[in-house]
């Protein structure tokens, strides 16, 4: 059993900063690749940013430049940090986490975290 838990989201102002945290906890063998997932209502959920355990990176072209996806292996956590926030960034953020294990494999989501940019 493994649990995603994130943090971070709020209210901010266009042009603001937020940093997102997913930090993964239970039995497993290891982490693989991470990322970052929105959805806004009406709309179909999208990638932001993945990153490998090597610390390989990955963004859709709307957040580069301004979106930054780091993890800490030894805390088992990935965050993201959004700087330049746009209104069309307001979505639920989901962290997702590649669980390896040496029977089977499985890919875990958090909670959800809702990140609104409004004046």
């Amino acid at each position: 059993q493994v649990q995603l838990v994130e943090s971070g989201g709020g209210l901010v102002q266009p042009g603001g900063s937020l940093r997102l945290s997913c930090a993964a906890s239970g039995r497993f063998f290891s982490i693989g690749i991470m990322g970052w997932y929105r959805q806004a209502p009406g709309k179909e959920r999208e990638l932001v940013a993945t990153i490998t355990s090597g610390g390989s990176t990955n963004y859709a072209d709307s957040v580069k430049g301004r979106f930054t996806i780091s993890r800490d292996n030894a805390k088992n956590t990935v965050y993201l940090q959004m700087n330049s926030l746009k209104p069309e960034d307001t979505a639920v953020y989901y962290c997702n986490a590649e669980i390896l294990n040496f029977r089977v494999n499985y890919n875990y989501w958090g909670q959800g975290t809702q990140v609104t940019v409004s004046s």
